[in-house]
């Protein structure tokens, strides 16, 4: 077919249609040539057309009579050095970075997309293996056309935010209430249904794992199993399309404005750090073969290698404009096109570090970030650490950026595990982690509380494993946290009997109320609030099945009570504003006390305490919060209350009363008394 082929313009980057073609833009630095290569439906029947400009570092070219739908990529020429970091490979068909929709999941062909191999000298061997049959095709979309029937986002402030950290596929899989064609997908997700139970929980924002397309290299597919979780990114704007049940694109949007309607929020898990190429000997995809000198940091001594401070074979180069540009035209997309809510930033720490590879709180992209005025406005979530010299950063992004604090993780674990020593940093966290956070005007909610997350045991497991049990995922059980924080009670794994499970129980009750109880933003893993168990396995990246997804129907009866606590904690959390505060509980608004009433002097605090108590002024009636880590009950004088009030039990993880001003406290539980007024 012969294609009118015109000029075009360098801007928008990408694929632009309007109603007499479609307008392609490509960045590279490097390149001598690109060749846009046009496919049919099928993916076949490769047509090969040269963009015809060149402007400011951008190939781009208008071709007249494309309409939306057309699959489409690009192979891009230049010199093949890659001792000189340049890997040009015309005979790899490379993606648009741009792209808003696949054809399909890019798949493991290792030999056809490049070298993936165990020898290190193959990275110097210019494959002439063409990889076009195997490579997914771009689609052309328009994005005009969606009705929000002028649904808002909820604008849920942050000190009133609760997360619920989730999996498209994994939270509906399973769900008997949506029809097995969208299970597992957007629409799965928007299932009345499934939004009932979402609201019931009383949280505010759903936080979906990556959604972005990934890829499953050969090492996964050859042993059966997959990137479930997708933390190994293809595309940043184009969804991963087994989420898609009908292929639309527009299934996200319908999904995001039916949370929207029921006024939860959706955060989307974005991995910017790395992606699916991996390092020098990873297959060539797409940014690789457009410019791998600008989109990877390479070694400035020998380029042919890479910097990776990921793990995962080699970082994104957020330090060059263009790179730049191009994820926060990924983050505008997903906040102006689908409405998106916010962003949880993977290996946080990586995109903040400059052209020497060290992090600054200077770094252009917190800087742009900063200043943009779509980006400003909505939730950002670091996680503040990756894997390279000076990684670690909890506590130390710039005011407005909240952030997963895995001190509060492992405090809270360790108390409710019986360790000595715990009890001031547990008053810490209890009250916003100010010690790591109230400073340069920062607040308390931007300390993002948990206790588990998708990386790591579920609480069910926490309490019932001291050793992790990744047998599943063939590695010989070396992957995962070795160090977990966790106790089992007595017993490792399933066991009958009766005094331990009671043991499991109590405790998994109390480290959800201290979650739900502390000053900051709690985050709550999916499956926890009905004790779902993933056998011990803390490493489920690759275990895209039944061990991963929400069970609907196999809810034990702990499970249950544990539902309606979680219930009852949320409720509560929203009806005692002084939980959903901006503001860090010092000594004006929390006092500590020992169990004889008498308020804590900082000689107590070095004893041997695994029990605390803690009266917080409220307004409508001050709280008195109780947190017994030993294994056996205590005996609780209460202080004074307010004058003409009295102490009432609010809450409570296990059964008790109060009797003369006194609380019998059970073994590895939370107690919360209210004032309210006395009778006459």
């Amino acid at each position: 077919m012969t294609y009118k082929v015109l000029a075009g313009l360098p801007y928008p980057l990408g694929a632009t249609v309007d109603k007499k073609g479609v307008n392609f833009a490509l960045f590279s630095k490097h390149a001598t040539k690109v060749e846009l290569c046009l496919f049919d439906h099928e993916g076949n029947n490769e047509e090969r057309i040269v963009l015809p400009n060149y402007t400011d570092e951008v190939f781009h070219g208008y071709v007249e009579g494309l309409r939306w739908g057309q699959r489409y990529a690009y192979r891009v020429y230049g010199p093949y050095e890659p001792e000189k970091g340049m890997r040009f490979n015309p005979n790899k068909l490379v993606l648009d970075p741009y792209a808003k929709k696949l054809t399909a999941p890019l798949e493991a062909h290792d030999k056809q997309l490049g070298y993936v191999q165990t020898s290190p000298k193959l990275d110097l061997s210019f494959s002439r293996v063409d990889s076009a049959d195997v490579m997914p095709k771009c689609i052309v979309v328009d994005e005009n056309y969606f009705d929000w029937q002028n649904v808002e986002k909820p604008k849920i402030p942050w000190s009133e935010e609760i997360i619920y950290e989730t999996h498209v596929k994994g939270f509906t899989a399973l769900n008997p209430e949506v029809d097995k064609a969208f299970r597992g997908t957007f629409e799965g997700l928007s299932n009345k249904k499934v939004i009932q139970y979402l609201k019931s929980l009383g949280i505010t924002a759903v936080e979906l794992l990556p959604i972005a397309s990934s890829r499953t290299d050969g090492l996964l597919k050859n042993k059966g199993l997959t990137n479930y979780w997708g933390y190994d990114p293809v595309l940043f704007m184009s969804p991963h399309t087994p989420y898609l049940a009908t292929g639309a694109t527009s299934e996200i949007k319908w999904a995001v404005r039916t949370l929207h309607e029921a006024g939860i929020e959706v955060i989307l898990d974005v991995v910017y750090n790395h992606t699916a190429e991996g390092n020098q000997l990873g297959p060539t995809i797409c940014y690789r073969g457009i410019d791998n000198a600008v989109y990877y940091r390479l070694n400035k001594e020998n380029p042919r290698y890479y910097e990776d401070t990921t793990g995962c074979g080699a970082s994104f180069n957020l330090d060059h404009p263009r790179v730049l540009q191009l994820v926060m035209d990924s983050l505008r997309y997903w906040a102006n096109s689908m409405q998106i809510d916010g962003f949880r930033f993977d290996l946080a720490t990586t995109l903040a570090r400059d052209n020497e590879n060290t992090f600054t709180h200077n770094s252009d992209f917190l800087s742009v970030v900063q200043q943009d005025p779509v980006l400003q406005r909505l939730k950002l979530i670091a996680e503040p650490w990756d894997l390279g010299n000076g990684g670690y950063q909890v506590g130390t992004f710039r005011p407005g950026w909240a952030e997963w604090n895995d001190q509060f993780r492992d405090t809270m674990r360790r108390f409710w595990k019986g360790d000595m020593g715990q009890a001031k940093t547990f008053a810490k966290r209890l009250t916003g982690s100010p010690d790591l956070y109230d400073k340069n005007g920062r607040k308390s909610w931007e300390s993002v509380n948990f206790i588990t997350a998708h990386d790591g045991f579920s609480l069910a497991d926490l309490v019932s494993f001291n050793q992790k049990h990744n047998e599943a995922n063939q590695e010989e059980n070396r992957d995962g946290r070795d160090d977990n924080v966790s106790w089992n009670g007595g017993e490792e794994g399933a066991t009958t009997n009766s005094e331990v499970l009671q043991n499991r129980f109590s405790r998994a009750k109390g480290l959800m109320a201290s979650l739900l109880l502390s000053m900051g933003t709690p985050m709550i893993r999916s499956g926890d609030e009905v004790l779902q168990s993933n056998n011990g396995n803390n490493n489920l990246y690759a275990q895209d099945n039944a061990l991963s997804w929400t069970d609907w129907k196999e809810v034990s009866p702990e499970g249950s009570e544990m539902l309606k606590l979680v219930q009852h904690l949320t409720k509560f959390r929203k009806e005692n504003q002084i939980l959903a505060q901006d503001y860090f509980l010092h000594e004006d608004k929390c006092t500590w006390f020992r169990p004889d009433a008498e308020r804590m002097q900082e000689k107590d605090w070095e004893y041997y305490v695994r029990a605390l108590s803690c009266r917080i002024k409220e307004k409508t009636g001050n709280l008195f919060f109780i947190f017994n880590g030993y294994e056996k009950d205590l005996k609780w004088n209460l202080p004074s209350p307010s004058a003409h009030k009295i102490w009432q039990i609010a809450l409570s993880t296990e059964k008790t009363s109060i009797k003369a001003n006194k609380l019998n406290v059970p073994a590895w539980s939370v107690v919360v008394l209210k004032e309210q007024k006395k009778l006459d």
